[in-house]
């Protein structure tokens, strides 16, 4: 007889990537919203969980979609204009069954007619918003995974029948013909009954199902066995243990049908969900599911009986992964059971008073914080701070001291909103402002949060088409000898034309290139393209020193592992002398109390260009380090020149940095020079290079050729100051 525990490995629920022998390519999602904000948010968490996705923002495009691409399952918004997510689901029905194609609705937790419209019209699952990716991608795999399994089932059921006799996992397979039901020992282990306690009659489980919810798992049964697509089966009720307590299960099921579409039997597997019904189980707060009806319960009753505003606080903890990743997941949970037993002394004296206050952990290591009846809407504030407060006393775990703070996002409720979703997302919005600030902080919701938010978003989605749509350009800022007035070389500046927008600031492209990862590229295209500007100018205008090129180099390139290589070819085709390649590194990156940039930086060195420290002096650095880095020059920060007039004590800074970089044989650049008095007072100092507006803003190539380089004489004469 086969062994049934490798046949049970053979049945194990493959992962996305993990089908048959691992070489074929992920399973296809297709995700069907009219809200594009829903259909990106979902989509990134999908594919960074290793589906393919594919997207529709409309019924037609949906058909379209499944007419030209392999999808293994569909998220489907049941509430679309035009075209109705049902509308779509009975068209899609049409050509497709249920086994073949799990059809997943997305609702509104009001939406109970249409949910059972949707299932009774073969849907296989729903999900309710605001979406718990966690339960979401749990319910994809599901369907995913019966797919294989009823295809497994007609190939080899009776592989099927001996592997779930030798499972420990709560299986059962109902035979419709003889009404008896074949339940594994891990079904009756859930229940604590041994295997002789539990006979083979349906009523071993509809027998022990709680009294209230039984007529609607019995009803669920009925009409999937009656329905033409009621092939999927799922129940969530309570079921009454040996011990004479009740757990709440999900049992799900999928129908198998003969030749002439008439159900022969039911297999499908019970879980026991209890403590995911109420409670974290790791923090014992509430869960994001029990504190999600709450608001939800809350926010009816707001709009009701015209109750006093309430807020919601949404809390996430800064640096945690960092934490997680360098002591260990045991350290985590640690720290997030410590969290949350400060957080209960932070709202603490509410709920003395007010019981429908409520605190959850929401996953990870996010926390939300219900507040209710507030005698003024501010009092949001008191206890955000008091929060902020609480949590920056270190934690003692594990033998250490940790030291945590988090970033605090407040939304505060008014007849504005309707949907729960709604007052979870502007928190979260509130949230990442926070945490974009530096954290350790609050920010309380606006309206042009959530405006910033969505341009965030337009932005972040077409910045991803910037370089293949020719959309980024180079300019260049002299560099220029302080003494002599000569050109040196050029810092390359990247800049975005928005074809709508027009010319896009760095400072607000490229913080989001280097959150997305979208600055590989660019970075790269950023190497490449100076790289060959330079080797033009230097066979145009042949100086003696040559022409130098600076780019700056993110952390972000650093960590990409073919960034060295990268460089090495761009030396390679262009021909131009390593030492003019110029790489600035900001001092904050390369001051890390750790190996990381050592290695690379040595690396880089060995291929002979020249590394700066961009940034000096802003506070990072840890002085007595900085001989264990090849650096070859300093780059003192604007900050300290464009207050060198104003304050005496930046004189004395910028002499002591000098003094440092003649120790170190480095040599010094100034950056952020608008003056005469300002260029004069740095090359007393003993500054040698500068650039700034004194000598010319950021240009174009073709400005630098027309204005710039056409003015060097190449045998006497540099360039003069340029206004």
């Amino acid at each position: 007889m086969p062994n049934p525990d490798a046949l049970l490995r053979n049945l194990k629920p493959k992962g996305p990537a993990e089908v048959g022998n691992g070489t074929e390519s992920p399973e296809t999602l297709l995700i069907v919203d009219d809200e594009e904000f829903n259909r990106d948010m979902l989509s990134r968490r999908l594919r960074r969980a290793g589906y393919r996705v594919e997207c529709a923002a409309s019924g037609p495009q949906a058909i379209q979609a499944l007419e030209t691409e392999t999808i293994g399952a569909v998220l489907l918004d049941i509430m679309m204009p035009g075209m109705s997510g049902l509308e779509v689901l009975k068209a899609l029905r049409a050509a497709h069954s249920p086994s073949q194609l799990p059809i997943i609705m997305v609702s509104s937790i009001h939406d109970g007619e249409e949910i059972a419209e949707a299932l009774n019209a073969g849907a296989n699952d729903y999900v309710t918003k605001p979406v718990d990716f966690a339960v979401t991608l749990a319910r994809i795999k599901t369907q995913l995974t019966r797919r294989r399994a009823e295809e497994a089932l007609r190939e080899n059921e009776e592989r099927y029948a001996l592997a779930m006799r030798g499972s420990r996992e709560g299986l059962w397979d109902w035979d419709f013909s003889s009404e008896r039901v074949l339940y594994s020992q891990g079904w009756k282990d859930l229940l604590g009954f041994s295997e002789s306690e539990i006979g083979d009659s349906p009523l071993e489980w509809l027998g022990r199902i709680y009294e209230q919810d039984r007529p609607q798992v019995e009803s669920a049964l009925a009409e999937r066995k009656a329905s033409q697509y009621g092939t999927e089966f799922s129940s969530e009720h309570r079921i009454q243990h040996k011990n004479g307590d009740y757990r709440w299960v999900l049992c799900r099921g999928a129908i198998v049908r003969a030749a002439d579409s008439n159900p022969i039997r039911m297999v499908g597997s019970m879980s026991d969900i209890t403590s995911s019904k109420a409670f974290d189980s790791l923090t014992g707060l509430s869960n994001r599911t029990s504190f999600v009806d709450k608001l939800t319960t809350l926010l009816r009753e707001t709009s009701a009986n015209q109750r006093n505003t309430f807020a919601l606080l949404f809390l996430d903890l800064d640096r945690f992964k960092v934490i997680n990743d360098s002591l260990g997941h045991g350290i985590g949970d640690e720290l997030l059971q410590a969290v949350a037993r400060r957080l209960e002394g932070s709202v603490h004296f509410r709920r003395n008073q007010r019981s429908l206050d409520d605190l959850a952990r929401f996953g990870g290591d996010e926390f939300a914080v219900l507040l209710t009846e507030l005698k003024h809407p501010l009092d949001s504030v008191v206890v955000a701070r008091r929060i902020l407060d609480r949590l920056r006393g270190p934690f003692q775990l594990g033998g250490r001291e940790i030291l945590a703070k988090a970033s605090i996002g407040i939304t505060l409720v008014d007849a504005s909103y309707s949907t729960a979703a709604e007052i979870l997302r502007d928190a979260d919005i509130a949230m990442y402002r926070a945490k974009a600030a530096g954290g350790g902080r609050y920010e309380l919701f606006d309206a042009t949060l959530r405006d910033d938010a969505m341009e965030r978003l337009e932005l972040e989605h077409r910045l991803g088409q910037a370089l293949e749509r020719k959309e980024l350009v180079l300019y260049y800022q002299p560099k220029v000898c302080l003494k002599t007035g000569r050109t040196m070389g050029f810092e390359a500046l990247v800049r975005w034309q928005h074809p709508e927008k027009g010319l896009i600031s760095p400072a607000k492209f490229i913080p989001l290139a280097e959150e997305t990862g979208a600055i590989i590229p660019i970075g790269a295209w950023v190497v490449e393209e100076a790289a060959a500007q330079l080797a033009r100018w230097q066979a145009q205008f042949p100086l003696e020193p040559p022409l130098t090129m600076s780019l700056n180099v993110s952390v972000k390139q650093l960590w990409d592992a073919d960034f060295v290589g990268l460089v090495r070819r761009t030396l390679t085709k262009t021909g131009i002398s390593p030492a003019t390649l110029q790489l600035e590194i900001t001092e904050s990156v390369a001051m890390r109390e750790d190996d990381f940039p050592a290695k690379v930086l040595h690396e880089l060195k060995e291929l002979g260009v020249t590394l700066d420290i961009d940034d000096f002096g802003t506070g990072y650095s840890s002085l007595n380090r900085l001989d264990q880095y090849p650096f070859d020059a300093i780059k003192i920060d604007r900050a300290f020149v464009l207050r060198l007039h104003k304050d005496a004590r930046l004189i004395e800074v910028i002499r002591s940095i000098v003094m440092l970089a003649n120790s170190m044989n480095l040599f010094i650049t100034a950056e952020g020079i608008e003056t005469k008095e300002d260029a004069d007072a740095l090359v007393s100092l003993g500054c040698q290079c500068g650039q700034g507006y004194l000598f010319s803003r950021p240009l174009a190539a073709e400005e630098i050729e027309r204005t710039i380089l056409s003015d060097i004489n190449f045998s006497t004469r540099g360039l003069g100051m340029r206004k």
